[in-house]
């Protein structure tokens, strides 16, 4: 819309610069066909960058909308990932394949039988599937918590143990080994940037109904996963709840801890 009303007052002002008199000055023509040339790339700008224009113009404003529709959303029986296109539901199925061995750990007759198993469950499917390995920052922020509540917990004891007139000495030096022990873990945690690998394969399916989008997703997932249990001789499970953020959320594909520890720690090194 924008575009056809820059357009048409160019188109205006430039039939305004032509038939008018030469008696009204060459200045005056020349000021309309400038003013015509602005709104020509308003225009131009409107059409095909208004993508940047409009954020632009709106910049004064406090809250900018780019969407009034949710991303993405999580099933009730927080199995799927749903999106709603148009008048369609769309429901994505995340199957977890658990793969125990390396390449670098394999043999050449190794290698070559595990090329066979994925080439096999490439094409164990008719629908669309997307087959797929991350690498991950592991969120270690639980287990981190847990080694300073032990800390605490040994600290505590040792404290407790000091209280007495004639303390146990072998349970005072018991507890504080442990303590170092959990100290020395608890450095080697938080310094060294942990990472996992994730394989899964995503298969999805459309409905007008979100029920029916998720009923066939999960029917095209059970399928898969009995193909692809019996190809690689594994577990295979689907993906569920807030796991299923790791492949959707930056602040799980990068947890704000870790984040930020490793900032701290670039920033330390640099005044240091």
């Amino acid at each position: 819309m924008i575009f056809g009303i820059d357009y048409a007052i160019s188109l205006f002002l430039i039939l305004l610069a032509v038939i008018l008199p030469i008696s009204y000055g060459y200045i005056l023509k020349f000021i309309i066909f400038l003013i015509a040339l602005i709104f020509d790339i308003f225009a131009f700008s409107s059409r095909y960058y208004s993508y940047l224009v409009g954020p632009i113009f709106k910049s004064h404003s406090k809250n900018i909308i780019l969407s009034n529709e949710d991303a993405y959303w999580l099933s009730a029986s927080a199995d799927c990932i749903l999106k709603k296109v148009n008048d369609k539901f769309i429901a994505t199925v995340y199957i977890l394949i658990p793969i125990y061995v390396s390449s670098t750990e394999m043999d050449d007759e190794h290698k070559l039988e595990f090329s066979e198993k994925v080439s096999r469950a490439i094409g164990i499917t008719k629908d669309p599937a997307r087959f797929t390995t991350e690498v991950l920052i592991m969120n270690k922020d639980e287990y981190i918590l847990e080694l300073k509540d032990a800390i605490a917990q040994a600290e505590n004891e040792i404290a407790q143990i000091n209280l007495n007139k004639n303390p146990d000495k072998s349970r005072l030096d018991h507890y504080k080994g442990k303590s170092a022990m959990l100290r020395n873990l608890l450095d080697s945690m938080t310094k060294v940037t942990s990472y996992e690998e994730i394989s899964y394969v995503t298969i999805s399916a459309m409905g007008f109904k979100e029920y029916e989008a998720v009923a066939e997703a999960q029917q095209k997932a059970r399928e898969l996963i009995s193909g692809l249990s019996t190809i690689f001789g594994v577990p295979i499970s689907v993906i569920t709840g807030n796991e299923l953020l790791k492949f959707v959320e930056p602040e799980y594909l990068i947890p704000y801890t870790t984040m930020t520890a490793q900032m701290n720690k670039d920033l330390e090194s640099k005044v240091i």
